[in-house]
């Protein structure tokens, strides 16, 4: 015990506990190195136990890593607005040469979008989502870009879309964001929207089609075309065909197709077993919104169906999600009924940071 207190290694009630005068500091790769400040020297093992260690995982989402004028690592935390010289990962470090753990990391309904993408790095990655101004398409874009991805926002209302965009850049102000008009009742809108992206020369790695309108009355659009149909499932459908060449060169690559499971409540066959197109896109008369919704839903997957098994060859995948039951989104905004029922039901639905996982977890 003498010869460790002359040490400056006096017992404490922790081996991991660092004696008076050292400092634990990170390298740019994350590995964990000491700093004797009395002795002015280094070293990679810990004074006391002998340990190498290193950090794990990336840096919590609103933080940054520099480097000063003399070479020095820092951190910086932009959601708080305060730098550290102090690694946030030093909590979570483990020994040099680990044994790989053989047990898989699970998901549940509790599981958040920063979870399911905590250690990606997704700053090569390009995405494209549909109605991200608000509810699940925020959410997601909002997750995707504070883990580095160029996130284009396509949205038909381009005020929100804008509003969003801040919201996120507030929350990190390097993420790569942008909105771009994109109007799913209109189809030259759905075209004018390709061609704009593809005057970009960038890939896309990430085609998420989100929008959709639910409890819509009936109405036509500028196709003359029933507009639920149109924007929950046509719009989405020509968009990808319109983009398919650039998700092919861009392999690997995604489809992510935003369902429900309401789809199994719909019929799109006659009395005969074929398919009755005056069913896509009904009349007036014949029009009731929930069935409308729940058969635009039913395209929705067939189509993710189809895709997958005409674009996997290629490097390109499609996947088709439910996002979950008992949401609380604004979705429900065209009739007041169900404005009402979704009021009612809030204390006992998920979060929106929740339900998330099931998209972010299909990339």
């Amino acid at each position: 015990m003498a010869a460790l207190k002359y040490a400056g290694l006096e017992d404490t009630d922790s081996e991991e506990e660092l004696p008076p005068g050292w400092e634990e500091r990170t390298t740019k790769d994350g590995w964990v190195y000491y700093a004797n400040h009395l002795e002015e020297k280094t070293q990679w093992e810990h004074p006391k136990s002998g340990k190498r260690k290193r950090v794990a995982g990336d840096l919590p989402y609103g933080w940054e890593q520099e480097t000063d004028e003399n070479g020095q690592v820092y951190f910086v935390d932009h959601i708080n607005k305060r730098t550290t010289y102090l690694d946030p990962r030093l909590a979570f470090t483990v020994e040099d040469n680990p044994v790989k753990s053989t047990t898989r990391q699970r998901y549940d309904g509790n599981s958040t979008a920063m979870e399911i993408l905590q250690g990606r790095d997704l700053s090569e990655r390009v995405v494209i989502i549909t109605g991200a101004n608000s509810g699940l398409g925020f959410e997601t874009a909002k997750s995707l870009a504070l883990h580095g991805a160029y996130v284009i926002l396509a949205c038909r209302n381009m005020s929100r879309a804008n509003e969003a965009v801040q919201r996120i850049l507030e929350e990190w102000h390097k993420a790569k964001v942008e909105a771009m008009t994109l109007d799913l009742a209109s189809l030259h809108s759905v075209q004018h929207f390709a061609e704009a992206f593809k005057s970009k020369n960038v890939p896309l790695h990430m085609l998420i089609c989100n929008a959709a309108v639910f409890a819509a009355p009936w109405s036509l659009t500028e196709d003359d075309l029933e507009a639920t149909f149109q924007v929950n499932h046509l719009g989405h459908f020509y968009l990808v065909q319109l983009l398919e060449d650039i998700l092919r060169r861009s392999s690997p690559a995604r489809v992510v197709m935003v369902s429900s499971e309401s789809h199994r409540f719909s019929e799109i066959k006659n009395s005969s077993g074929k398919l009755d197109f005056s069913l896509l896109s009904p009349s007036k008369k014949e029009f009731w919104a929930m069935v409308a919704y729940n058969r635009s839903k039913l395209c929705n997957i067939l189509f993710s169906n189809e895709l997958n098994r005409h674009l996997a060859p290629h490097g390109v995948t499609s996947n088709a999600v439910h996002p979950g039951n008992m949401i609380y989104s604004s979705i429900h905004r065209n009739w007041w009924v169900y404005t009402l029922l979704f009021t009612l039901a809030r204390p006992f639905t998920k979060s929106m940071i929740h339900i998330l996982h099931a998209v972010c977890i299909s990339h």
